[in-house]
């Protein structure tokens, strides 16, 4: 059994403002004296998550190869999905999961960090961070402010790869945790859930263009938009949980009631997710498809855009 991470004064935080949650976020300073640790009892498991859109020209797996944090194992997003799919990067099945994070070294003992080298800060690391609870892993945080921060302190990098030893994963998919198409078709009508949308305020109104081929911007009836970058300081921290939950209130998303989030392709809803765990709320659905696949699937009356909408 993993104990949560304690905080820079030896105090218990994983708690976090509710007694049931694991810490979600560690500082640079945990993870730099983490990797020096050599006590037994930190089996820590360091994942640089990197993704990008396509627009943004970057090879996250070159980037890694040149500069990581020391012991760091790449976590390729596209390739742990489930590839029969026509969406981007849907969850694998719980079997294709624990295979693959095995073979980076994740046990079913490991206490996961995940990172990524985003501009932003975090930008898919909470994709990852979503992905192990959703299989079952509690024992997963995520650095706070990312590389960026990481470098900013002053912390090493470096280009040597790691060589994992393979580990036993066991990954049952919590269900809970995972919407699809017809879940969120049946919420226009009946409001069960409140549907909070990640993405820019541009593309959710219609007005700014999608990064994908062939998708137009807009949102799914009823949905609510909170950027992913609103929940981040300028210097690419996460905010306070008083913060955050101010930014709901702002929205009039009550965090008292069910929440699905949602964005272009699965991966930045995580950040909203992430950012109701933090203010106690564990139990954020993420809908996988997210707007690649209800743009696809949807009549034009299910397409709210202010530009234009889905031709018949």
């Amino acid at each position: 059994m993993f104990q949560a991470p304690q905080s820079e004064s030896g105090q218990d935080t994983g708690t976090m403002s509710q007694q049931l949650l694991y810490r979600a976020l560690v500082s640079a300073k945990w993870v730099s004296e983490a990797i020096k640790s050599s006590q037994a009892g930190l089996a820590v498991r360091l994942l640089d998550a990197s993704w990008y859109l396509p627009k943004m020209k970057r090879n996250p797996r070159h980037e890694f190869e040149e500069r990581h944090i020391p012991g760091a194992v790449f976590f390729d997003v596209d390739q742990c999905s489930d590839r029969t799919s026509p969406y981007d990067h849907m969850l694998p099945s719980a079997g294709d999961f624990a295979e693959y994070v095995g073979k980076l070294g994740v046990g079913s003992d490991s206490h996961v960090v995940v990172y990524d080298a985003s501009e932003q800060g975090l930008f898919s690391a909470p994709r990852v961070w979503w992905m192990f609870r959703a299989f079952g892993h509690d024992a997963v945080s995520l650095l706070d402010g990312g590389l960026k921060n990481w470098m900013r302190e002053g912390l090493p990098v470096t280009s040597q790869k790691s060589r994992p030893v393979p580990a036993e994963f066991h990954a049952t998919l919590d269900k809970s945790l995972v919407k699809v198409h017809e879940d969120i078709m049946e919420n226009t009508e009946s409001c069960h859930f409140q549907l909070v949308d990640a993405r820019s305020a541009g593309r959710f109104q219609g007005t700014e263009e999608e990064p994908r081929e062939g998708i137009k911007p807009g949102h799914i009836p009823g949905s609510v938009n909170i950027p992913f970058t609103d929940f981040l300081t300028e210097a690419g921290m996460e905010k306070s949980p008083e913060d955050i939950h101010s930014l709901f209130q702002e929205r009039k998303v009550d965090l008292k009631k069910p929440l699905v989030a949602t964005c272009g392709s699965g991966v930045t809803a995580c950040h909203v997710a992430l950012a109701a765990y933090l203010c106690g709320k564990p139990d954020v659905a993420i809908y996988d498809g997210a707007w690649v696949e209800w743009f696809m699937r949807a009549r034009p009356e299910h397409i709210i855009s202010e530009g234009r909408c889905k031709n018949l």
